[in-house]
């Protein structure tokens, strides 16, 4: 996914990139030079940087997507720029001469690639090196916005590359970048969101709810005393957090057993415990 990507849909659509990538799509840009070789050849000092920083197994794992993207780029450039074209006679890339396609469709295809490979422990080498290392000083900030702002300087050094229709590439360039950290971020951190909700209601009602939570909705809750400040009656504060898709049935369920509860319901980002994010996993 990575690989087609820049190299279908960015190089092929003549719109500069982000990060290590961005820098090889330069290069191929003013020399013809290999992207994918360029890619490799740009990611070695950055990878022992790498192996420094985080580790024998960062290195080991950085390596392996290093090599094996750079591997894709470079048979995709052959087959779609060389070997294809030559056996048919006939241009296929770019698959569009529109620039938006080519932005929102690489961008895309790009962002989900790099996410898988993020989630997975790993990271494409480049910029991600650094990224990394930023990401853990300015924990606030997520990689995806770090990874924003680091491309955006690079595309900024494309314009003394891309000469022909230099502002359309910029401002296309800039589109997929965005469209890039949207896909990133959701691929990153959208599996780990869910609903918290609380629900407020007599014991009676809260505890047939509770009951139904756990064996229908297969979820965990807690309950929480509490009083009405107005009424001054006992009551209990049911707190759970479900999957989005599961909310609906939670709902359903809180209104058949007792129309009169008071539910709060917020976006939860990140769930920490059993059936989401493990406590020990590292920070993305």
């Amino acid at each position: 996914m990575y690989a087609v990507g820049v190299i279908l849909f960015l190089q092929a659509g003549g719109l500069a990139g982000g990060g290590v990538t961005g820098i090889a799509l330069i290069v191929n840009e003013v020399s013809d030079f290999s992207t994918g070789i360029t890619a490799f050849i740009l990611n070695v000092p950055l990878l022992l940087w790498g192996w420094k920083v985080f580790g024998r197994d960062f290195f080991l794992s950085t390596l392996y997507v290093i090599a094996l993207s750079s591997l894709f780029m470079w048979l995709l450039e052959r087959a779609f720029f060389d070997w294809i074209p030559e056996a048919y006679g006939k241009e296929l890339l770019p698959f569009t001469g529109n620039f938006l396609i080519n932005a929102v469709t690489g961008g895309a295809i790009y962002g989900l690639g790099m996410g898988l490979i993020f989630r997975c422990g790993s990271s494409s080498g480049g910029t991600d090196i650094p990224i990394k290392v930023l990401r853990k000083k300015f924990r606030h900030v997520s990689t995806g916005i770090i990874t924003m702002v680091t491309d955006l300087i690079i595309v900024a050094c494309s314009v003394f590359a891309y000469r022909e229709n230099t502002l359309e590439v910029l401002f296309y360039t800039v589109i997929s970048i965005v469209v890039f950290t949207v896909v990133f971020d959701w691929v990153l951190y959208g599996g780990n969101s869910a609903k918290m909700v609380f629900v407020i209601s007599a014991e009676e009602p809260a505890r047939r709810i509770s009951t139904r939570v756990l064996k229908e909705l297969d979820a965990g809750a807690t309950f929480i005393d509490a009083e009405g400040a107005y009424s001054g009656n006992l009551k209990k504060v049911l707190l759970c957090v479900v999957k989005p898709v599961v909310y609906p049935r939670l709902r359903d369920i809180v209104r058949e057993e007792d129309r009169e509860a008071f539910m709060i319901v917020s976006s939860a980002k990140e769930i920490y415990g059993e059936g989401y994010i493990s406590p020990d996993s590292d920070e993305l």
